[in-house]
């Protein structure tokens, strides 16, 4: 993969396109899966030892998590491209200027995110319409996973920096550290102490600050002339705009499209316990085939950063078309093996059948379609790695966002069910994916070739 050219760096810009890809995304695939286990351990914990009262509950809260993410995720995004571009183009003085501007916006805007969120989780609870009977365990369960919102944007900021430089290897690494930390933390927290729901949380709380130590501690040991130094840490106001032009889309994506899932959240909470459990149980099992298709997004994020940086838009679209093919191969296969073996993959989160056949139910609808998504993550990936996260925000959000909305009220009018929400995920990913493709090769995202590729 790539010739090393510093410390701790890879660089995409050379050699076999196929294999750089699939080695520099499998770390990532391996990242997100060691997050899928830990949290699938929370949820076995959950689901299993304390019934499914308690799964509702972290279920129901669940996109609200993922929405107060959503700001630093994106900024994390725009971070890994200023810094991939700058390494790209050999400005290694820029990398740690990124770096130092990075971690002034994390400890700033991490910690006013952390109190805010705690303070408004009741308020939040409410707007979701969360059932009375389990609402006063979801806001234990989210104040308490609040409590972990700083060292998640600390570890997502370094680990984006590590991975713009082509070091996809070692936040899977710490991230396996955070996860068995996670494991023992259940263990403790649940199964012996008996903590309830507040064990569960204070098992993510332990595991992502174990992450996030060990991974801001490694951008601290990174090559002398870029390194983290606590005593530098300011924010330079240039690099603050080149990371919000990227960043700021792309954590408005996120945050908007989450809050068109809150308000199908809304729906779901609205149609019982059982159907809150399934879909919580849908969203983990749904996992095994989503983050094939993130990795694969992620690492063309950075290989058309770098191949950006270095003038070479060429090989970089080659990289894509290469994502996109593996991706679909690989979804496709995985999609097909869940249909097939359903009730072992659902079983693996409740042992309630009713559960576990309104969540199948949901799978036959949605996995069927999931090859779309491919799509949709690898072209506006490509979009957001050559700088350009405008135009996908605004594609995604229409389609993802408002229609979305608008096909779930009309769906809910006539078909109240589970099987009716489901219904709206393979239409706004096609969607989705009509317009980015019009847009992707229309080619006028890409700055014109420098180098010959």
């Amino acid at each position: 993969m790539g010739r090393k050219t510093l410390q701790d760096t890879t660089n995409l810009t050379e050699g076999p396109i196929t294999r750089a890809l699939v080695l520099f995304a499998l770390p990532f695939f391996g990242s997100s899966l060691i997050q899928q286990l830990y949290n699938t351990v929370d949820l076995m914990f959950v689901g299993r030892l304390l019934g499914k009262d308690a799964s509702a509950a972290v279920g129901a809260g669940s996109l609200l998590i993922t929405c107060m993410l959503g700001l630093f995720t994106g900024l994390s995004v725009g971070v890994g491209v200023v810094t991939a571009n700058a390494f790209g183009s050999g400005d290694l003085q820029k990398v740690k200027r990124v770096i130092h501007t990075a971690a002034s916006i994390t400890l700033l805007g991490g910690g006013a995110m952390m109190a805010l969120s705690i303070a408004l989780t009741p308020t939040f609870l409410r707007w979701l319409r969360v059932p009375e009977s389990i609402f006063p365990l979801a806001v234990t369960y989210i104040r308490i996973y609040f409590l972990s919102l700083l060292s998640i944007i600390a570890y997502n900021m370094s680990a984006g920096i590590l991975r713009a430089l082509g070091n996809s290897r070692t936040p899977m690494l710490y991230q396996f550290f955070g996860g068995l930390a996670n494991v023992l933390g259940n263990t403790l927290f649940i199964y012996v102490l008996r903590w309830g729901v507040r064990g569960a949380a204070a098992a993510t709380f332990l595991s992502q600050g174990v992450a996030a130590l060990l991974t801001v501690r490694k951008v601290c040991r990174l090559d002398e002339r870029y390194r983290l130094r606590f005593r530098e840490i300011a924010p330079e106001p240039a690099l603050v705009r080149d990371i919000f032009a990227v960043g700021l889309p792309a954590a408005v994506q996120s945050m908007v499209i989450t809050f068109s899932n809150l308000i199908i959240q809304s729906r779901i909470n609205g149609l019982g316990v059982d159907s809150i459990a399934a879909f919580t149980a849908y969203f983990k099992v749904e996992n095994f085939v989503y983050l094939p298709i993130l990795s694969f997004g992620q690492a063309n994020t950075t290989f058309c950063g770098q191949n950006t940086g270095a003038g070479r838009p060429e090989r970089a679209r080659k990289g894509t078309r290469v994502a996109l093919v593996l991706g679909v191969a690989i979804t496709v296969a995985i999609s097909a093996a869940l249909l097939i073996f359903h009730d072992f993959a659902f079983a693996l989160f409740t042992n309630d059948a009713s559960v576990v056949e309104l969540g199948a139910s949901i799978a036959r609808i949605t996995f069927p379609f999931y090859f779309l998504y491919v799509f949709l993550e690898v072209l506006s990936s490509a979009i957001r790695g050559a700088g350009k996260s405008l135009p996908p925000m605004v594609i995604i959000l229409l389609n993802s966002c408002v229609l979305r909305v608008a096909i779930l009220q009309l769906i809910m009018t006539v078909n109240p069910s589970v099987q009716g929400v489901a219904l709206v995920y393979p239409i706004t990913w096609a969607g989705n994916v009509l317009c980015l493709s019009l847009y992707y090769f229309l080619g006028h995202w890409m700055p014109v070739q420098k180098v010959a590729g």
